[in-house]
Protein backbone atom coordinates (compact mmCIF):
# COMPACT_ATOMS: atom_id res chain seq x y z
CA UNK A 1 0.00 0.00 0.00
CA UNK A 2 1.13 3.53 -0.74
CA UNK A 3 0.68 4.68 2.88
CA UNK A 4 2.79 1.76 4.10
CA UNK A 5 5.59 2.65 1.70
CA UNK A 6 5.44 6.25 2.91
CA UNK A 7 5.79 5.22 6.57
CA UNK A 8 8.73 2.94 5.76
CA UNK A 9 10.42 5.73 3.80
CA UNK A 10 9.93 8.26 6.59
CA UNK A 11 11.34 5.84 9.16
CA UNK A 12 14.37 5.10 7.00
CA UNK A 13 14.98 8.84 6.61
CA UNK A 14 14.95 9.34 10.39
CA UNK A 15 17.28 6.40 10.93
CA UNK A 16 19.63 7.74 8.27
CA UNK A 17 19.70 11.17 9.91
CA UNK A 18 20.54 9.58 13.26
CA UNK A 19 23.45 7.61 11.81
CA UNK A 20 24.85 10.31 9.52
CA UNK A 21 24.52 13.25 11.94
CA UNK A 22 25.12 11.27 15.13
CA UNK A 23 22.01 12.75 16.74
CA UNK A 24 18.78 11.34 18.19
CA UNK A 25 15.78 11.37 15.87
CA UNK A 26 12.26 10.03 15.99
CA UNK A 27 9.26 9.44 13.76
CA UNK A 28 5.74 10.70 14.22
CA UNK A 29 3.40 8.57 16.33
CA UNK A 30 2.67 5.17 14.86
CA UNK A 31 -0.54 3.19 15.23
CA UNK A 32 -0.33 -0.60 15.84
CA UNK A 33 -0.48 -1.41 12.11
CA UNK A 34 2.40 0.95 11.34
CA UNK A 35 4.42 -0.42 14.25
CA UNK A 36 3.90 -3.96 13.00
CA UNK A 37 4.98 -2.87 9.53
CA UNK A 38 8.23 -1.32 10.79
CA UNK A 39 8.98 -4.22 13.14
CA UNK A 40 8.92 -6.51 10.12
CA UNK A 41 11.02 -4.26 7.87
CA UNK A 42 13.36 -1.48 8.99
CA UNK A 43 13.64 -2.62 12.61
CA UNK A 44 15.12 -5.94 11.48
CA UNK A 45 18.16 -4.32 9.90
CA UNK A 46 21.41 -3.20 11.50
CA UNK A 47 21.55 0.55 11.00
CA UNK A 48 24.40 1.37 13.34
CA UNK A 49 22.12 3.00 15.91
CA UNK A 50 19.66 1.78 18.51
CA UNK A 51 15.98 1.63 17.54
CA UNK A 52 13.24 1.70 20.18
CA UNK A 53 9.46 1.82 19.97
CA UNK A 54 8.51 4.30 22.66
CA UNK A 55 5.23 5.86 23.73
CA UNK A 56 5.98 7.29 27.16
CA UNK A 57 4.96 4.28 29.24
CA UNK A 58 5.11 0.51 29.02
CA UNK A 59 1.68 -0.29 27.58
CA UNK A 60 1.36 2.64 25.17
CA UNK A 61 -0.69 1.84 22.08
CA UNK A 62 0.69 4.71 20.00
CA UNK A 63 4.48 5.01 19.92
CA UNK A 64 7.28 6.71 18.01
CA UNK A 65 10.29 4.94 16.57
CA UNK A 66 13.16 6.47 18.52
CA UNK A 67 16.62 6.34 16.92
CA UNK A 68 19.53 6.70 19.33
CA UNK A 69 23.27 7.06 18.68
CA UNK A 70 25.64 5.35 21.13
CA UNK A 71 25.88 8.28 23.54
CA UNK A 72 22.12 8.91 23.88
CA UNK A 73 19.40 7.45 26.10
CA UNK A 74 15.64 7.81 26.15
CA UNK A 75 16.01 10.33 28.97
CA UNK A 76 18.52 12.55 27.17
CA UNK A 77 16.71 12.32 23.84
CA UNK A 78 13.19 12.57 25.30
CA UNK A 79 10.87 13.55 22.41
CA UNK A 80 7.57 13.46 24.32
CA UNK A 81 5.69 15.77 26.66
CA UNK A 82 2.43 15.51 28.57
CA UNK A 83 -0.45 17.91 28.12
CA UNK A 84 -2.26 17.73 31.46
CA UNK A 85 -5.87 18.76 31.12
CA UNK A 86 -8.23 19.58 33.96
CA UNK A 87 -11.78 19.73 32.69
CA UNK A 88 -15.24 20.74 33.77
CA UNK A 89 -18.21 18.67 32.74
CA UNK A 90 -19.36 18.51 29.15
CA UNK A 91 -22.80 19.02 27.63
CA UNK A 92 -25.58 17.82 29.91
CA UNK A 93 -23.17 17.25 32.80
CA UNK A 94 -21.44 14.42 30.96
CA UNK A 95 -17.85 13.53 31.81
CA UNK A 96 -15.54 14.10 28.85
CA UNK A 97 -14.44 10.95 27.04
CA UNK A 98 -11.47 10.01 24.86
CA UNK A 99 -13.24 11.13 21.69
CA UNK A 100 -13.99 14.56 23.15
CA UNK A 101 -10.33 15.24 23.83
CA UNK A 102 -9.14 13.82 20.51
CA UNK A 103 -11.73 15.69 18.46
CA UNK A 104 -11.09 19.01 20.16
CA UNK A 105 -7.31 18.82 19.94
CA UNK A 106 -7.29 17.79 16.27
CA UNK A 107 -9.77 20.63 15.77
CA UNK A 108 -6.84 22.97 16.44
CA UNK A 109 -5.34 21.77 13.16
CA UNK A 110 -3.00 19.26 14.80
CA UNK A 111 -2.47 15.98 12.97
CA UNK A 112 -3.36 12.75 14.78
CA UNK A 113 0.20 11.62 14.05
CA UNK A 114 1.49 14.24 16.50
CA UNK A 115 -0.62 12.87 19.34
CA UNK A 116 0.05 9.71 21.32
CA UNK A 117 -2.16 8.01 23.88
CA UNK A 118 -4.85 9.96 25.70
CA UNK A 119 -5.22 8.76 29.28
CA UNK A 120 -8.61 9.85 30.56
CA UNK A 121 -9.51 10.27 34.22
CA UNK A 122 -12.63 11.57 35.93
CA UNK A 123 -11.47 15.20 36.12
CA UNK A 124 -9.45 15.47 32.92
CA UNK A 125 -6.79 13.68 30.91
CA UNK A 126 -3.09 13.33 30.26
CA UNK A 127 -2.37 13.64 26.54
CA UNK A 128 1.02 12.49 25.25
CA UNK A 129 2.33 14.65 22.41
CA UNK A 130 5.52 15.36 20.51
CA UNK A 131 7.53 18.03 22.30
CA UNK A 132 7.51 20.31 19.27
CA UNK A 133 3.76 20.98 19.48
CA UNK A 134 3.40 21.18 23.27
CA UNK A 135 3.71 24.97 23.46
CA UNK A 136 1.18 25.50 20.65
CA UNK A 137 -1.35 23.32 22.46
CA UNK A 138 -0.70 25.12 25.74
CA UNK A 139 -1.53 28.47 24.13
CA UNK A 140 -4.55 27.38 22.11
CA UNK A 141 -6.29 24.46 23.79
CA UNK A 142 -9.06 25.95 25.93
CA UNK A 143 -12.23 23.96 25.23
CA UNK A 144 -13.47 20.45 24.56
CA UNK A 145 -17.07 20.68 23.45
CA UNK A 146 -18.67 23.11 25.90
CA UNK A 147 -16.31 22.25 28.73
CA UNK A 148 -13.69 24.79 29.74
CA UNK A 149 -10.17 23.37 30.06
CA UNK A 150 -7.21 24.23 32.24
CA UNK A 151 -4.00 23.08 30.55
CA UNK A 152 -0.38 22.70 31.61
CA UNK A 153 2.68 21.05 30.08
CA UNK A 154 4.46 18.39 32.13
CA UNK A 155 7.51 16.21 31.54
CA UNK A 156 6.75 12.65 30.51
CA UNK A 157 8.06 11.43 33.86
CA UNK A 158 5.00 13.02 35.51
CA UNK A 159 2.56 11.06 33.36
CA UNK A 160 -0.44 9.87 35.39
CA UNK A 161 -1.01 6.25 34.35
CA UNK A 162 -4.42 4.84 35.28
CA UNK A 163 -4.42 1.68 37.33
CA UNK A 164 -4.71 -1.34 35.07
CA UNK A 165 -8.02 -3.17 35.56
CA UNK A 166 -7.34 -6.88 35.18
CA UNK A 167 -10.00 -9.48 34.45
CA UNK A 168 -9.11 -13.13 34.92
CA UNK A 169 -10.78 -15.33 32.30
CA UNK A 170 -10.95 -19.13 32.38
CA UNK A 171 -12.45 -20.90 29.38
CA UNK A 172 -12.16 -23.85 27.01
CA UNK A 173 -11.55 -23.56 23.27
CA UNK A 174 -11.72 -26.04 20.43
CA UNK A 175 -8.10 -25.29 19.54
CA UNK A 176 -5.44 -22.61 19.94
CA UNK A 177 -6.29 -21.03 16.58
CA UNK A 178 -6.25 -17.26 16.59
CA UNK A 179 -9.97 -16.87 15.89
CA UNK A 180 -10.86 -19.15 18.81
CA UNK A 181 -8.50 -17.36 21.18
CA UNK A 182 -9.70 -13.86 20.23
CA UNK A 183 -13.34 -14.90 20.64
CA UNK A 184 -12.67 -16.45 24.04
CA UNK A 185 -10.39 -13.73 25.42
CA UNK A 186 -12.67 -10.82 24.51
CA UNK A 187 -16.07 -12.46 24.88
CA UNK A 188 -17.15 -12.09 21.26
CA UNK A 189 -18.41 -14.55 18.66
CA UNK A 190 -16.01 -16.42 16.45
CA UNK A 191 -17.58 -14.68 13.45
CA UNK A 192 -16.78 -11.26 14.92
CA UNK A 193 -13.29 -12.45 15.80
CA UNK A 194 -12.74 -13.53 12.20
CA UNK A 195 -14.00 -10.17 10.94
CA UNK A 196 -11.67 -8.29 13.30
CA UNK A 197 -8.69 -10.32 12.08
CA UNK A 198 -9.62 -9.58 8.47
CA UNK A 199 -9.90 -5.86 9.26
CA UNK A 200 -6.36 -5.71 10.67
CA UNK A 201 -7.51 -5.10 14.24
CA UNK A 202 -5.73 -8.04 15.89
CA UNK A 203 -2.08 -8.12 16.93
CA UNK A 204 -0.07 -10.90 18.53
CA UNK A 205 3.14 -9.91 20.31
CA UNK A 206 3.10 -6.49 18.56
CA UNK A 207 2.76 -8.00 15.07
CA UNK A 208 -0.42 -7.71 13.01
CA UNK A 209 -2.04 -11.13 12.74
CA UNK A 210 -3.91 -11.79 9.51
CA UNK A 211 -4.41 -15.57 9.49
CA UNK A 212 -7.35 -16.96 11.45
CA UNK A 213 -5.65 -20.36 11.76
CA UNK A 214 -2.47 -18.97 13.34
CA UNK A 215 -1.56 -21.16 16.33
CA UNK A 216 -0.98 -19.37 19.63
CA UNK A 217 1.10 -20.43 22.62
CA UNK A 218 1.16 -19.80 26.35
CA UNK A 219 2.62 -16.36 27.06
CA UNK A 220 1.38 -14.73 23.85
CA UNK A 221 -0.11 -11.24 24.12
CA UNK A 222 -3.16 -10.49 22.00
CA UNK A 223 -4.43 -7.00 21.23
CA UNK A 224 -7.87 -6.35 19.78
CA UNK A 225 -8.01 -2.69 18.87
CA UNK A 226 -10.81 -0.74 20.55
CA UNK A 227 -11.44 -3.65 22.94
CA UNK A 228 -8.24 -4.16 24.93
CA UNK A 229 -5.42 -6.62 25.47
CA UNK A 230 -5.18 -10.14 26.81
CA UNK A 231 -2.26 -12.30 27.87
CA UNK A 232 -2.65 -16.04 27.29
CA UNK A 233 -1.33 -16.84 30.75
CA UNK A 234 -1.92 -20.57 30.81
CA UNK A 235 -2.74 -23.43 28.46
CA UNK A 236 -3.96 -26.53 30.28
CA UNK A 237 -5.03 -30.02 29.36
CA UNK A 238 -8.14 -31.13 27.54
CA UNK A 239 -11.67 -31.56 28.78
CA UNK A 240 -13.67 -34.76 28.35
CA UNK A 241 -15.02 -33.31 25.12
CA UNK A 242 -11.51 -32.64 23.84
CA UNK A 243 -11.52 -28.88 24.34
CA UNK A 244 -8.41 -27.05 25.56
CA UNK A 245 -8.44 -25.28 28.92
CA UNK A 246 -7.07 -21.71 28.68
CA UNK A 247 -6.62 -18.80 31.07
CA UNK A 248 -6.25 -15.11 30.20
CA UNK A 249 -5.38 -11.90 31.98
CA UNK A 250 -7.45 -9.29 30.15
CA UNK A 251 -7.08 -5.52 30.53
Amino acid sequence: MKDDELIIGQAEDKIGQCFERNMPTNTIFLDPHQQSLLRGTVARKDWGCELLFYGGYEDAERVVLLCLPDYATIETAQPLMVIRVSAGVGKGGRQLAHGDYLGSITGLGISRSMIGDILVRSDGADIIVLEEIADYILRNYTKAGRAELSVEVCPIEDLMIPERKLTHVIDTVASLRLDNIVASAFGISRTKATQAIGQGLVFVNHVEATKVDMQLSEGDRIVLRHKGRADLSQVGGRSRKGRVYVEFERY
